[in-house]
């Protein structure tokens, strides 16, 4: 038994001993009254007020009713993976969020996720359609036939450009991959979206024969990665961005003019530089993706499921789903957001025109015939690892 095992075996037991002395609680009490353990990201929590990210996680513990411990997780799914499988993520946390599609297929495979009981959150009616069986987004929530996570937040990845600069408006990736903007081009330094938007701009526009863009075959992924290697090497991309942090800054300082990027990149960036930074939407189509939340087998095991279902409530309710479209960008995943905003006094006028916007823009890149599923596992990975070891070396 490790130093760690000992100490939390024996607060367990002085706290069961208690309980029970008033006549009360059992071992799975006692360790259910403990905060719920999450492993997420920043941008997974809104403040009360709108329009602000909250400086810690008290308005979502408030609107939860559950005492939560946050701690940061990492951006590489393969990590999230191997922490959860192999490693001691069990043991530290009670609920994690994904690193993109198909996380659920993966941990859920692994028995290290439980399935969710989708009775016992309150407003799991209010879930977009698109997530019911048979609909086009029902396998992004399911494994196996059962429901094994939640989401929060979605978008459709599109192209930011500064509009003040461009003077005009775009809506096509091929401003990505034109010479008046060489030097002045970012891309994302990661292969998932990369290859995924780009392979989806070839498809449409006739130049390669992809038949799934987000689950390419070796020979497909071949042609995206020459595509892109023959521009790097003529100077079309200023770079290829890595952190959210790095990408605001690009933008904001003009050092390139349009870039792929997550919606909240383009809103932070317009913010900070005072400009028409925009957010299109691409008649090719674009990377579509959800994020969601799982309950461990760890946390389930430690009586955490109360808690886990209370905070899942908040994630599925329109004062959620409100606040992160108008702090972040990110397309709410349940009804009644207009409803909600249009009957609460805590929403100005701006802010109330600012999220029916959003949401008509997001729901015409939804719209686009030639979006594709982010799938951060595809069929032949190491085609995937190898042609983008290519990229950053070329």
């Amino acid at each position: 038994m490790t130093q760690l095992d000992f100490t939390r075996r024996a607060f367990l037991q002085s706290v069961s001993a208690a309980a029970l002395a008033a006549g009360g609680l059992g071992v799975a009490g006692a360790q259910a009254a403990e905060p719920l353990k999450i492993w997420t990201i920043g941008v997974a929590k809104v403040g009360d007020k709108p329009g602000t990210g909250g400086k810690d996680w008290s308005d979502m513990e408030k609107a939860a009713g559950t005492a939560l411990t946050y701690n940061a997780k990492s951006g590489s799914a393969d990590q999230a993976i191997q922490k959860m499988v192999v490693g001691d993520g069990n043991k530290l946390y009670d609920a994690i969020t994904d690193n993109g599609g198909g996380m659920e297929d993966a941990l859920g495979s692994q028995k290290t996720i439980v399935p969710i009981d989708t009775g016992r959150i309150t407003n799991w009616g209010n879930l977009l359609d698109h997530y019911a069986e048979g609909s086009f987004a029902a396998d992004t929530i399911r494994y196996d036939g059962k429901v094994y996570s939640v989401p929060y937040i979605s978008n459709a990845d599109s192209l930011a450009y500064n509009r003040t600069k461009i003077g005009g408006d775009l809506g096509s990736w091929e401003a990505l991959f034109d010479p008046q903007f060489r030097g002045r081009a970012a891309m994302q330094n990661d292969f998932g979206p990369t290859f995924t938007n780009t392979a989806i701009y070839l498809k449409e526009s006739g130049k390669q024969d992809i038949e799934a863009p987000s689950n390419m075959t070796p020979k497909e992924v071949e042609g995206v990665a020459k595509f892109l290697i023959d521009l790097k090497m003529k100077g079309q991309f200023r770079t290829f961005w890595d952190g959210f942090q790095n990408g605001v800054d690009l933008l904001a300082s003009e050092e390139v003019l349009v870039s792929s990027c997550w919606e909240p990149v383009q809103i932070v960036a317009a913010r900070k530089a005072g400009q028409d930074i925009a957010y299109g939407t691409m008649k090719e189509g674009h990377q579509t993706w959800n994020n969601v939340w799982m309950l461990t087998k760890g946390g389930k095991d430690r009586g955490q499921e109360e808690a886990f279902y209370k905070l899942m409530n908040v994630y599925l309710s329109p004062w959620f789903g409100a606040r992160t479209l108008l702090t972040f960008g990110f397309a709410p995943q349940m009804k009644g957001v207009l409803d909600y905003i249009n009957g609460s006094s805590d929403f100005d006028a701006a802010a109330k025109a600012t999220i029916a916007t959003r949401l008509k823009n997001k729901q015409a890149r939804y719209d686009i015939k030639g979006n594709s599923w982010q799938n951060v596992f595809p069929r032949d990975m190491r085609s995937y690892q190898d042609w983008w070891a290519k990229v950053q070396a070329a």
